[in-house]
């Protein structure tokens, strides 16, 4: 697939997913995209997990829009998603990707994650491998705005 710009590199980016599921429902959610799969944490306070455990078949759409530049990106994605054990390594790189390297500046709730056993806590993984995945980049010259 030639989305005319590297995927890998552009969804290694802390940008917001949006997932949907059956329903519809469509919810914003960090991911963290590693091994060719979207990882997304998340748990029973949530009902993205439930909501997927009902009906797997997901889609997933990472974009980015800027209107100052004209950098207008996409990548559309459906799959199954699968529900994995938590571990702690990944949900490291995933968090920092987005809260930074310096965990003690992290909100509380994203640091219990690392710190607390993910059985009590009931997380786990979302992991879906695209069976379709579809990237363009849409982008335009940007006039300046007076």
């Amino acid at each position: 697939m030639d989305a005319g710009f590297d995927i890998d590199e552009f969804l290694a980016q802390p940008l917001t997913a949006r997932v949907a599921t059956q329903g519809p429902t469509v919810r914003p959610t960090w991911f963290l995209w590693e091994d060719n799969a979207f990882w997304i944490l998340t748990g029973p306070w949530a009902r993205l997990l439930e909501r997927v455990r009902q009906d797997p078949i997901i889609a997933i759409t990472v974009d980015i829009c800027d209107v100052n530049t004209g950098l207008v990106r996409q990548v559309l994605a459906r799959g199954t998603a699968e529900v994995r054990p938590f571990d702690v390594s990944r949900g490291r790189r995933k968090l920092s990707r987005y809260l930074g390297d310096d965990e003690d500046n992290w909100d509380g709730r994203f640091w219990r994650y690392l710190h607390q056993s993910p059985a009590e806590l009931g997380t786990v993984w979302l992991r879906m491998v695209p069976n379709r995945m579809l990237a363009k980049d849409l982008s335009y010259q940007a006039e300046p705005v007076c």
